[in-house]
């Protein structure tokens, strides 16, 4: 392979794919939590030897979009010294990784003595040994009140044999031990069997052929890019978006904005983050990785989804970031504890729905944020196993996904910086594993953000403790500022977290939780949900119609919010469209103020606050 075949790169890059898909289904059902290999928070990809994403195949965009940053802290650590057989364990954000709850496994691979490739496998943890037992301490002043064991790139292997003197610390400093373990163990087996298959490939085709792969598939890709950038507008667009309020720390809450310049003609499109704000005092600061991830992500939701996600199309967008910055690089000792979601999700809005400025067709609404009690990490003894300490996070519930240009939002969205990629938990499964009872999990009609097409509707959750209490931890964005919705659409629907007391009396909670339920109490709560794209009078009625006989849409918000006239009923069987009294209700919306908006300022609607 002296110079480009598309037919042999096609096929090498389809081998590769493979490769990491294998290494998915390994780390997967390999696992002991749930949150690994029931709700699938980990990813697996391959980098280059001098540190270049390479390929990646089904993770989180959060997780992979950072990959070669971690294998570049790898290299400049252990410069002159890495080996075959070599494991390295890392998960420190101040050097190129997400946040320290994930701890990324990287092998580097050799083929006739020389290191080709790095396999990477980066799992969300159960537990990393933070100060309480959640990890996403938001109220941490800075990483030594967060608590969690750093790795910057350690050795955790040599010569395929493992330092246990890494396995002993850990294990007497996580609240799981033996859960942990189990994933360490896993996520291992996982880059190993990337480093197995990527040799057989070698052998296969030969280092020559491989390596010049390798430069073949990245040129593609900037290709690919500068093609599809090539054909936008030139447009310079600025966008701003707020995470919540956080009490007396951030009472206003963290403004965040990004500069965009489409250059078509340079084939180059710059996303601007340095006019951002300092460093917080608390988990909420974005890590390198983070924010640039977050960024990507929003551009690559924008364009054809075809060009391949890896180094070699990155290389036609500049990220500009700040040192000290809350969506930039720490400072360290600055916490970055809820560095993968909150701001995160927030830069991924933006940016997304930035493009729809440049017009009809383009860019997304904002996705619903804040991971809600669907997403709380539980902990407690289970009496059942003896009194055994558990703690994971759940993955019961998410919030609701954006409208775009051609679709509605998705319902198993989650959040923005996933895109709808992880699994959802089974609520029998949770109940089998855990000492937990769930009351309900449910959509909740009427709540997405109206529009040509809409936002996902929020989904309502409700659980609480079987025989003894537990605690239950998390972060949630979007109680104060809803996902908004572009081109006339309509805005999300905000959380809202209940306490149930064992009378029924309900307290409404906070944004950011930490609580212990008492057997008799439970949590209810519904997710947001996401911001609607162009305006409703504009859907068609088919679809309004199909809404309501699927309970994401009522009868109500069809004729007030989307101008369409429904006659019969659900319960009968007979619900149909009147097309000329829609046509005729449709021409007095527009020539009047407009559909009517209950949740155009992300406000939970009468109807809906009385069922939660």
């Amino acid at each position: 392979m002296t110079e480009f075949d598309p037919c042999l790169t096609a096929i090498i890059a389809n081998r590769i794919e493979s490769i990491i898909r294998e290494m998915t289904q390994t780390l997967m059902r390999a696992t002991r939590s749930t949150v690994i290999n029931s709700a699938r928070d980990f990813s697996c990809s391959i980098c280059t030897a001098d540190d270049q994403l390479l390929m990646a195949s089904d993770g989180l965009p959060i997780h992979l979009f950072g990959s070669h940053l971690q294998t570049r802290t790898m290299t400049e650590f252990h410069a002159g010294d890495i080996a075959e057989g070599d494991c390295y364990l890392h998960n420190d954000p101040y050097n190129g990784n997400t946040h320290a709850a994930d701890h990324s496994f990287l092998v580097p691979v050799f083929f006739e003595g020389e290191h080709l490739f790095t396999a990477v496998a980066k799992a969300h943890q159960a537990d990393i040994g933070n100060a309480e037992p959640t990890n996403y301490m938001a109220g941490a002043a800075d990483i030594y009140e967060e608590g969690a064991l750093i790795f910057p790139a350690v050795r955790v292997q040599r010569n395929y044999r493992t330092q246990e003197d890494i396995v002993r610390m850990c294990r007497a400093r996580i609240r799981v031990p033996d859960q942990w373990y189990g994933d360490f163990l896993a996520a291992i087996s996982s880059a190993r069997s990337g480093e197995r298959r990527l040799k057989e490939l070698c052998a296969r085709y030969g280092l020559t052929t491989i390596k010049a792969f390798s430069r073949a598939w990245l040129d593609y890709s900037e290709r690919r890019m500068e093609q599809v950038i090539r054909g936008l507008p030139a447009a310079i667009l600025r966008n701003s978006g707020t995470h919540d309020p956080f009490g007396t720390l951030l009472p206003k809450g963290i403004p965040l904005t990004v500069g965009i310049d489409i250059d078509p003609e340079a084939a180059r499109i710059t996303l601007d983050l340095t006019d951002n704000i300092d460093n917080v005092n608390c988990g909420f600061n974005a890590s390198e990785a983070t924010a640039t991830s977050a960024v990507l992500t929003g551009v690559f939701n924008s364009i054809d989804s075809t060009v391949p996600r890896n180094s070699g199309a990155f290389r036609r967008i500049t990220v500009l970031l700040r040192e000290g910055s809350v969506a930039g690089k720490p400072a360290f000792p600055h916490s970055c504890s809820v560095a993968t979601t909150n701001v995160a999700d927030r830069l991924v809005n933006i940016v997304q729905s930035a493009f729809a400025g440049i017009g009809d067709g383009w860019g997304l609404a904002e996705g619903g944020v804040g991971q809600g009690a669907g997403l709380a990490v539980v902990s407690g003894t289970d009496p059942r196993a003896k009194g055994r300490p558990y703690v994971n996070q759940m993955f019961t519930a998410g919030a609701g996904g954006p409208g775009c240009a051609t679709a509605d939002g998705w319902p198993t969205y989650t959040l923005p910086v996933v895109a709808g990629l992880p699994l959802r938990d089974a609520v029998e499964v949770d109940e089998l594993k855990y000492p937990i009872a769930f009351r309900s999990l449910r959509i909740l009609p009427g709540t997405g953000g109206a529009g040509r097409f809409r936002g996902a509707p929020a989904i309502e959750v409700a659980y609480g403790p079987r025989e003894i209490s537990f605690e239950a931890h998390w972060p949630c964005d979007g109680t104060y500022y809803p996902a908004n919705g572009v081109r006339g659409g309509q805005n999300g629907l905000r959380a809202r977290h209940f306490r149930v007391k064992e009378g029924g009396e309900r307290d409404e909670l906070p944004n950011i939780v930490s609580i212990r339920l008492q057997p008799g109490e439970y949590v209810i709560g519904s997710h947001a949900s996401g911001g609607g794209y162009g305006n409703p009078l504009e859907r068609d009625p088919a679809r309004v119609l199909h809404d309501v006989l699927e309970g994401y849409e009522d009868a109500g918000r069809a004729h007030d919010v989307y101008g369409v006239v429904l006659t019969g009923s659900v319960h009968d069987g007979d619900l149909a469209i009147d097309l000329q009294r829609t046509d005729e209700l449709r021409e007095r919306h527009a020539g009047g103020s407009g559909a009517a908006g209950p949740d155009q300022d992300g406000s939970v609607p009468q109807d809906v606050l009385r069922s939660i």
